[in-house]
């Protein structure tokens, strides 16, 4: 009888082993390459942010927008502090107002020569508007407490912007912009110094400023911070108190999420009888707007899939409200709201950028990453050349593994053919050709976007099993991989002893190593059928794209 059970012991086990490892491996998929495609916007590349307009008057900014716009394909860069004094919008001579527009022109006019165009953040308050007492943000002091007679003076400065805008570049061209109110009011006192009424009366007379010019120009907001799960954001002003029982829920992500000021902001252009030609927001994966990793939004950070559930609700709250048919920009997005967060230089960010765009294709009309360049300075300058700053490109102009998330995706195709949770297959109308994406998003961390400097590289192995048919015999395909090896500026920094800073000669050869991917190639047989099956490493991405 002993032997009897542990033979029959034995058995069982060996079965469940059989039924564990089936259950885990990764179906093999065919995708026929000739069946009607779906067509969807690169709505990815339609917009990215950046710091301040006046570090746009920089080479190296300049130089590094010019990169992400042939390569990434972004048509429109949106950054704070456009009426900010270092770009001298207000000038006071013999008692009187003066509008300069010169250093506005300086950077307009560079980016429409690169073929990128201003998504204008009307923000912030220049010393003749604000407050005698103003407070500020950021080191380089932005005004962002509103005087008595702030908001007619407002009026007039945005009347006569836009008005300068239509002059000297077009009706044509500004039809195609869009102007936002503001960044983030919500967050009191931090960047705007009132109420949420004065908020919205600011947003009264931007927009009937805007309008006075040409009815048809686009004018939206609230550009508020990340969805919350409570009333912190009812009232007037912050209610901190009211978000503590955040901080004491087992799970954050059973919280019910919700845009902040959306509905309200509606309401009362409804009630005003305003135009709104496109809402927006910004949906951090975190919670609270900032530092995730320390304070008060310690460990706050949600799940992977929270950006789809939020736009969800963003999609329903707009379908409901008087403006059911208006764009919607979600005018700023990373991993993290933190400027010196060091998941934004790590390998991992790569694997959310594309899964999360991936997920929400249809959702929204952008999603601008936050931001392209680490020449940024809220918080001043960083004392390492990697200090987990929000760019894609670093200071020295070595590409991290969110430029090449956003490289590849703009390669895709216009037409979807397949998806499902780690493989993308597109087509290009234009000549038919195909280019997938595939990536490894851990389903061990799916409870929280990775922050910080954990989740780097483990995880557990995927398996990309497909075939593509419906190939001409012999259609070649390249494909390249972005892995912790390859393309991983960070780590390739670590090896060489992290130096700081690195010379001429070192830059020279870290530049090299972050634009080489690991590259393979692939051929269709006789049959016209491309096997593909291979693992893939913990959050690397997959482009695979015909050639010919």
């Amino acid at each position: 009888m002993k032997k009897a059970t542990s033979f029959y012991t034995l058995a069982v086990f060996i079965v469940s082993l059989f039924f564990a490892a089936n259950l885990s491996a990764q179906e093999h998929v065919e995708v026929n390459v000739n069946q009607g495609g779906e067509n969807f916007d690169h709505y990815w590349s339609k917009m990215v942010g950046a710091g301040r307009a006046n570090e746009a008057l920089r080479a190296g900014w300049l130089e590094q927008m010019q990169q992400v716009q042939e390569n990434c394909g972004f048509e429109y860069v949106r950054f704070h502090g456009i009426f900010h004094d270092d770009m001298f919008p207000v000038i006071e001579e013999r008692g009187k107002l003066v509008y300069n527009w010169q250093y506005i022109d300086d950077v307009f006019d560079r980016l429409l020569d690169m073929n990128v165009k201003p998504f204008v953040e009307l923000a912030f308050l220049p010393i003749p508007l604000a407050a005698e007492d103003s407070k500020t943000v950021f080191w380089w002091k932005a005004n962002i407490t509103p005087a008595d007679d702030s908001f007619d003076k407002w009026h007039d400065l945005v009347r006569a912007f836009t008005q300068h805008c239509v002059d000297r570049y077009g009706i044509d061209e500004v039809l195609t912009w869009y102007f936002e109110v503001w960044n983030e009011p919500n967050l009191y006192p931090l960047f705007w110094d009132g109420t949420k009424s004065q908020y919205f009366e600011l947003y009264k007379q931007s927009a009937i400023a805007v309008k006075s010019v040409d009815k048809r120009l686009k004018i939206g907001g609230p550009s508020t911070s990340n969805f919350v799960p409570d009333e912190r954001f009812a009232g007037e002003v912050t209610n901190d108190k009211v978000s503590e029982a955040v901080f004491a829920a087992d799970d954050i992500n059973v919280l019910n999420w919700k845009g902040v000021w959306i509905e309200d902001f509606l309401n009362y252009c409804k009630e005003e009888n305003l135009p709104v030609d496109f809402v927006s927001t910004h949906p951090y994966p975190t919670d609270y707007a900032f530092n995730p990793e320390t304070g008060k939004g310690r460990g706050l950070t949600r799940f992977a899939k929270s950006l789809k559930i939020d736009l969800e609700w963003l999609n329903k709250t707009i379908e409901n409200s008087a403006y059911p048919d208006v764009e919607i920009h979600l005018t700023e997005w990373n991993t993290s709201p933190s400027s010196r967060d060091a998941m934004h230089d790590r390998l991992p960010s790569a694997a959310y950028i594309v899964r999360s765009n991936l997920d929400c294709i249809g959702l929204t009309n952008s999603l601008a990453f936050w931001t392209f360049t680490d020449i940024f300075e809220e918080k001043g300058g960083a004392s390492s050349i990697f200090h987990g700053g929000f760019g894609m490109i670093n200071y020295q102009g070595l590409v991290k593994p969110s430029y090449h998330a956003y490289r590849m995706l703009h390669q895709l195709g216009d037409q979807k053919i397949y998806k499902d949770d780690y493989l993308f297959v597109s087509k290009k109308s234009t000549d038919g050709k195909i280019v997938a994406l595939a990536y490894n998003y851990p389903e061990e961390y799916e409870n929280a976007v990775p922050a910080g400097a954990d989740k780097r590289e483990q995880g557990t192995n995927k398996k990309l099993d497909f075939s593509l048919t419906g190939l001409k015999a012999g259609a070649t395909f390249e494909i390249e991989i972005l892995d912790k090896n390859h393309g991983n500026i960070h780590n390739y920094w670590e090896s060489m002893g992290k130096p700081e800073p690195p010379t001429r000669e070192q830059i020279k050869t870290m530049k090299a190593y972050a634009n080489t991917m690991k590259i393979d190639k692939a051929v269709a047989d006789k049959n016209g059928v491309l096997k593909i099956n291979q693992e893939i490493t913990p959050w690397s991405v997959v482009l695979i794209k015909q050639t010919n």
